[in-house]
């Protein structure tokens, strides 16, 4: 038997089948398109569904759930997104959209808690308290507390990227200044990248750049950083420094067992990690305890918010 996954993203949309066990087994993607309603998007995921079960030869008796991560503030209640500053279709009950299409159950959550959830069921060890930290088009949060997800009063729990790390700082499109996301999402390594290579005319960096047809990612600034480039170390380094300031907050107003880094930026995270425990080390108010929180890396990669997604289920009760 297998659950379907689908995690909404801000460029592409992946729908996964997993199995018993929490393993992926086949998945199926498709670019993001902003202009969509509540509505057509409805109708594209179980589209994608679809064709996933069919090029997988699995029927409807072997599928179990559906679950759907998405930015935002996703109301599992009402099945709607309240609010989502990376993305439009905010207006329309997406949830009982999907649910009006299918006979099984749909699950709807966020998509930092669904990739949260994922990184905490494949875990050997469960944590009474673990946290992630996403790294993607935004920057996102997921909090796990004795095996359920805190969605908060009204959903919106978790929401990271949105506390200020710098008084009246970089406008966030969320509408305030200084968010995390404005300084550590992985739009805003690129865009910062961007601002010091243009300062350095001579870099690895720079060149990396232009051989990718000038199309900067945070891969290749993480390339070039592997390669002792100045101009990548120095953007690197800033970057390692502004998300600090948001774990350390975190693990001081929490204090978890595990907190984890996820999302795309975490694949570097044999460069990102040690920069990042020594600078959170540093800053913590509990910088002298005998325990402290573990800083890890997400194991999962990008396929956390179809896991977690697909394995909703489990979270009842």
């Amino acid at each position: 038997m297998y659950d379907i996954g689908i995690d909404v993203g801000g460029t592409g949309i992946t729908a996964g089948l997993v199995d018993d066990a929490c393993s992926l087994i086949a998945e199926k993607s498709i670019a993001t398109d902003r202009s969509m309603t509540a509505g057509t998007l409805a109708k594209v995921l179980m589209r994608l569904v679809r064709e996933l079960m069919t090029e997988n030869g699995v029927n409807a008796s072997g599928i179990q759930t559906i679950g759907v991560g998405v930015p935002g503030t996703a109301n599992g209640r009402t099945g709607r997104i309240e609010y989502a500053n990376n993305l439009p279709f905010c207006q329309g009950n997406l949830g009982q959209l999907l649910q009006n299409q299918t006979s099984k159950k749909v699950y709807f959550e966020n998509d930092a808690n669904a990739a949260a959830w994922g990184e905490y069921l494949v875990l050997d060890e469960k944590p009474d308290s673990f946290l992630m930290v996403t790294l993607g088009t935004g920057v996102g949060g997921g909090i796990i507390l004795n095996g359920k997800i805190l969605r908060g009063v009204n959903y919106a729990a978790g929401e990271f990227g949105h506390m200020t790390i710098r008084y009246n700082g970089i406008p966030c499109n969320c509408g305030r200044r200084g968010c995390l996301e404005a300084y550590a999402s992985a739009e805003a390594l690129i865009a910062r990248a961007r601002k010091v290579m243009d300062k350095r005319k001579k870099s690895l960096l720079r060149e990396l750049c232009l051989e990718n047809r000038g199309n900067m990612n945070a891969r290749l600034v993480f390339d070039a950083y592997r390669q002792g480039d100045k101009t990548a170390v120095k953007v690197v380094r800033k970057y390692a420094e502004y998300l600090s300031e948001g774990l350390a907050n975190l693990i001081n107003i929490l204090q978890p067992e595990v907190l984890c880094i996820g999302g795309g930026i975490s694949k570097s995270g044999d460069i990102l990690l040690p920069l990042l425990r020594e600078r959170v080390q540093e800053k913590i108010y509990s910088r002298d305890s005998a325990e402290n929180t573990e800083l890890t890396v997400a194991k999962l990669d990008n396929d956390a918010g179809i896991i977690g997604a697909a394995k909703l289920r489990l979270c009842e009760g």
